[in-house]
């Protein structure tokens, strides 16, 4: 039998929710919360298995509460049931310590599901959600800032010949390139990067990953 605690603040959805999760086999439901204050303190006492929560609550918001309850009740898994399903809310709650969030409207077997799931360790997601962090997850990562957007094209390969090591008359033969184009460069490149010699712009170059190629 897995223990529950239920905890939202609307009084005619927690006792909706109390008499569904009642009616489910397997499931007992040995608290019920208006705030999440409350419903830490039921936990504390009940230890239940599980606790679902709504996360708009008085006195202590769902977020607060679910920290709380995986600090002073590590074995208690948290279901998060609520409206809100956008990303922030989502990852808020991953973060605070849920193992599952579903949003309301959900079916009665996939509740049944959810709470079975979390009482046994796992992570689950209504479908909506799990897209959504699919997507999130597997969408490329930014693109880095280029360290240097002051610099031309031309002139920041040349500062990456510099931080590689290669001398101006090497620099000119690799791009080929006249010595006093290369040096006209290099003296534009210190002065872009308010720098006195080679040796700090090569520093500030390696710093910043270039010399590596």
């Amino acid at each position: 039998m897995i223990r529950v605690v239920l905890a939202d603040d609307h009084p005619v959805v927690r006792a909706g929710l109390a008499a569904l999760l009642t009616s489910l086999p397997g499931i007992e439901v040995v608290g019920v919360a208006a705030t999440g204050r409350e419903a830490v303190r039921e936990v504390v006492t009940a230890r239940p298995d599980v606790a679902v929560l709504d996360l708009q609550m008085p006195d202590l918001d769902g977020f607060a509460a679910t920290r709380e309850i995986a600090r002073c009740a590590p074995d208690v898994a948290v279901l998060v049931l609520t409206m809100f399903e956008d990303d922030d809310s989502v990852f808020a709650a991953m973060r605070a310590g849920a193992r599952g969030y579903l949003v309301k409207g959900a079916e009665q077997e996939d509740i049944a599901r959810a709470i079975q799931a979390v009482a046994a360790g796992e992570a689950i997601f209504g479908p909506g959600v799990a897209r959504r962090m699919l997507s999130f997850f597997s969408a490329p990562p930014p693109a880095a800032p280029d360290p240097f957007p002051e610099l031309t094209a031309r002139e920041r390969e040349i500062l990456d010949l510099l931080a590689a090591g290669l001398s101006n008359a090497a620099i000119g033969t690799h791009l080929n390139l006249a010595a006093k184009t290369v040096a006209n460069n290099v003296s534009t490149i210190f002065t872009k990067l308010a720098v006195a010699d080679r040796a700090t712009a090569i520093i500030q170059a390696r710093n910043a990953g270039l010399g590596n190629s």
